[in-house]
């Protein structure tokens, strides 16, 4: 039996729908990066982008707690001395909360060229509404976990 290899014409790209009310940040992002990347197909080949397309809906109500939105911290660094610059994630979801979902994301996949093409794919908006109804996207209902605590 020989190892399939998916080619071109045989990747199929769909477009999902999540809405990210109520959800907690890590698990949206598992179930984000698993679209991604086409985990989810049988086609899947991990040198390859196999993924669909993901538009993620209300980014600006996710489920997290207190202790969490204070004690996790943010860095980015100009790259000259003293260049780093530091902010909790309170601070960063009211100032740009698509940009939460995208790093949590982005860490999530592959590093280098591959990753950076398959988070292309991503689309975050923070409220409810989104332009791409022309793609006819299907809704996505997040995965059911049992007894999830936020607090």
């Amino acid at each position: 039996m020989r190892t399939f290899s998916p080619k071109a014409a045989d990747i199929t790209r769909e477009w999902h729908v999540i809405d990210a009310d109520g959800a907690i940040l890590g698990r949206l992002a598992t179930e984000i990066a698993t679209l991604l990347r086409g985990k989810h197909k049988p086609t899947w080949a991990p040198h390859l982008d196999c993924g669909d397309h993901v538009v993620i809906v209300n980014a600006q109500k996710l489920a997290i707690g207190q202790r969490k939105l204070l004690q996790k911290t943010y860095h980015r660094h100009s790259g000259y001395p003293g260049g780093i610059r530091s902010e909790n994630l309170e601070h960063l979801l009211g100032r740009d909360a698509e940009k939460v979902v995208k790093l949590a994301v982005r860490r999530m996949l592959p590093k280098g060229p591959l990753g950076r093409q398959m988070l292309r794919k991503l689309k975050v908006y923070s409220g409810p509404t989104h332009p791409h109804q022309a793609q006819r996207p299907t809704v996505r209902p997040l995965p059911e976990r049992s007894k999830a605590r936020v607090g």
